[in-house]
């Protein structure tokens, strides 16, 4: 069996109710829902939630809830817990080939890059894991600062860390193409949960030997202003208040 799990809390304090915000017309969080629905490879989907609402748009779309409990339900708790918590429960009934994990708030994912993940996953038993990353070069490490106790600004990691400081500059793209991963969608084998100290931080349920699934754009909101981003990224991917790309699609079945 191949599960979607989905993780969407109540009480964000940067952005309240941000799994719910509507964008184009629908709640953030449905969109990776869809995408997780219409992938061929997932054979059910499941949402990890302890707020109402979530679980009622859920079980509307025809997801399974799992109640997550209160000590994985604070601003403090771990998504790297509230995934093993919720991929236990579904290991009960079922035995796990892969995993598709989700986030409520990140909503730039499709159907397609699920199952290439999951593709890729079976093509190669070494991989861990295949994860959505996105090139943001202006993001480089050699870029980030951290203010010092007098209030000015220092490098956040040495310069040292880079090679020789004389040959670094200020070009965005110096030091080569940087690559986040954006939680888009992470497919991981049952052992990144197994054998989850050993992987690598800070998402340790990627496990070590992690493939990129390389898209554009992709991130979890975290803050209001995020959210042109991602009505963008939709649009350019076929979304609109009226349609989405798999309209006249059945669930599961092949786009190819």
């Amino acid at each position: 069996m191949i599960p979607a799990l989905m993780l969407g809390r109540k009480g964000s304090l940067a952005f309240p109710g941000k799994n719910l915000f509507p964008v184009l017309g629908r709640p953030l969080m449905l969109y990776p829902l869809l995408a997780a629905k219409h992938a061929c490879g997932v054979d059910e989907v499941f949402v990890s939630t302890n707020d109402e609402r979530v679980m009622e748009i859920a079980r509307r779309e025809g997801a399974r809830v799992i109640i997550r409990p209160p000590e994985l339900a604070h601003a403090q708790a771990l998504g790297e817990d509230a995934f093993r918590h919720g991929y236990r429960e579904i290991a009960r009934d079922n035995a796990i080939e892969l995993i598709v994990l989700l986030f409520c708030n990140a909503a730039t994912i499709l159907a397609e890059t699920i199952d290439r993940g999951i593709q890729t996953l079976r093509r190669n038993a070494e991989l861990d894991s295949c994860v959505t990353v996105s090139k943001y070069n202006m993001w480089s490490p050699l870029r980030a600062r951290r203010e010092d106790p007098s209030g000015l600004l220092r490098p956040f990691v040495s310069l040292e860390s880079f090679g020789d400081p004389s040959r670094l500059n200020c070009d965005r793209d110096s030091q080569g193409d940087v690559w986040f991963a954006d939680m888009s969608v992470s497919v991981v084998r049952p052992r990144c949960f197994d054998e989850m100290e050993k992987g690598l931080l800070p998402q340790r349920w990627m496990g070590q030997r992690i493939y990129p699934l390389k898209q554009w754009g992709g991130l979890d909101v975290d803050y209001e202003w995020q959210i042109p981003q991602v009505e963008y990224w939709l649009k350019k991917n076929g979304f609109s208040e009226t349609a989405t790309p798999y309209d006249g699609v059945l669930y599961g079945e092949s786009r190819a």
